[in-house]
Formats: structure tokens, sequence, C-alpha cells
């Protein structure tokens, strides 16, 4: 059920984190690996590493998502290298913590730009060579429906980029493409290094996690490997939440 032999997933921002967990198990289960970064090249390269220590193949493309022209070089890489793309994993994000009155138009088209648009961007380039059966998951976050401290422009661009989701399941779904979100509740990544209340956030959130312990990138990725499996072949357009319990508490 999770063999991906002869599969080619690529994965954005995939050199740390959740992203880097993804592209691992992905390619534990049998992927060819195209792994996305823009700054972080000695991650990319430490990832590329890790999958080849599977036995699969890992090609690493520096690319910023938010970029047409980037995406479209990107892309004529993965078509010169593999010629088909199964799976695409939308995780590259980025965003400015700050309070709302502090905002700019700046922060707020590059939140926009690299965690909402760049989904609609990647599948337009990629679709020539996504076929019947091609997964597309983007990776969101609790804040898409919650207001959480100087995280709007990120909230605000993950519920973009879950309706973009929802539309693009509907446009696909006909063709066989299956398109659905995952959404992280708090993991301790680079990322959360970010944020000065860090230490409250992984406390609050252990505190009001049912099953009492904090989310981790392979939680993730097992539920991306899921999503990319038969199994999931009913499962579209939806927002998958992988937190422990923490979002029911309200």
């Amino acid at each position: 059920m999770f063999d991906l032999q002869g599969k080619t997933a690529l994965i954005t921002g995939g050199s740390r984190g959740i992203g880097r967990a993804i592209a691992i198990r992905l390619a534990e289960n049998g992927a060819n690996i195209i792994v996305n970064f823009v700054r972080h090249k000695r991650d990319a390269e430490e990832t590329a590493r890790i999958i080849e220590q599977h036995g699969g193949r890992c090609l690493l493309v520096k690319a910023n998502v938010a970029e047409e022209a980037d995406v479209t070089a990107m892309f004529a890489v993965i078509a010169r290298e593999f010629g088909t793309l199964d799976i695409l994993v939308s995780n590259a994000a980025s965003g400015v913590l700050k309070p709302v009155l502090e905002l700019t138009e700046r922060h707020w088209d590059w939140a926009m730009d690299i965690n909402a648009r760049a989904l609609l961007t990647l599948v337009q380039k990629g679709i020539p060579l996504m076929g019947r059966g091609s997964r597309v998951l983007a990776v969101s976050s609790l804040g898409a429906i919650r207001a959480i401290e100087n995280y709007t422009t990120v909230g605000a661009s993950k519920a973009a980029l879950e309706s973009l989701v929802r539309h693009l399941a509907i446009e696909l779904g006909p063709v066989g493409i299956h398109v659905n979100t995952i959404s992280a509740g708090a993991v301790d990544t680079d990322a959360l290094k970010k944020f000065p209340n860090r230490e409250e956030i992984l406390e609050t959130a252990l505190h009001r996690t049912p099953l009492g312990r904090l989310t981790t990138p392979e939680d993730v990725a097992d539920t991306a490997l899921f999503l990319c499996s038969p199994l999931a072949a009913m499962i579209q357009g939806q927002v998958i939440t992988v937190d422990g319990g923490y979002a029911i508490r309200g």
C-alpha cells in the first residue's frame, strides 16, 4: 500500500523540518525525490545524503517558489531529469512575525506569495508532468483557523492556501489528481525558533494535547505518506489535522 517505487516527488522547502521529514519518508518507501531549497544548501545536502542512504535518488534544486521564473526553471530541470512528477508537496513557507498594526504591504505580499500563491504557480507549471493518480499536498498550520499572536500574515496566507486547495480539488479531481492539505499542530522546528514566545507555545501545546506529546515532523510525514497511498483514494479537498487532538480543546 505504501510502495512508491518509480514515483517522483517534489518537496518545496524540503531541506529542513517538516519538508525534510516528508522527503525522507517518501524516499524510504521508494520514491525519487526533488528537494527544493533557497538558502539552506548545507541542510539540503544533508537531506539528500540521508535519502541516498535509503537507496533513493535525490535531486537538489535551488528556486524561490514565490518567483514564477524560478518555478518555471525548476520544472524544466524536473522534466529533463525525470520526465514525470507524481507527488507535489507545497511545504515552503515564510512570513513576518509582527503585530497587525506594524505590518506593511511588503510583509503581506511576502507571506501571501510564498505561502499561498506559490501553490497555484507550482500546480500550473507541474500539471503537464502529472497524470491520473498524482498527488498534490499543501502543508498548513492551525493559524489558518485560529488567531495566534504576531501570526497575522502567516495565518491569513495559510487560510488562503487551504481555500486554494479546495478549489484545485474541484478542478483537478475529474482528471484523477488528488489535492489535500495537512495542517500541523505545534511542531518544534527551526521555524518555531523565530517566535519570541517559543517556549510558551510548546509548553501550552504539550499541556493541551490529549495524546500527551508534541507533534513531530515525522508525524506529519506519516500523514503525507498515507495521502500518497491508495488508502487515501477517496480523500479530496480536505484538511487533515495532525496535532494529537490539540485543536479540539477550543
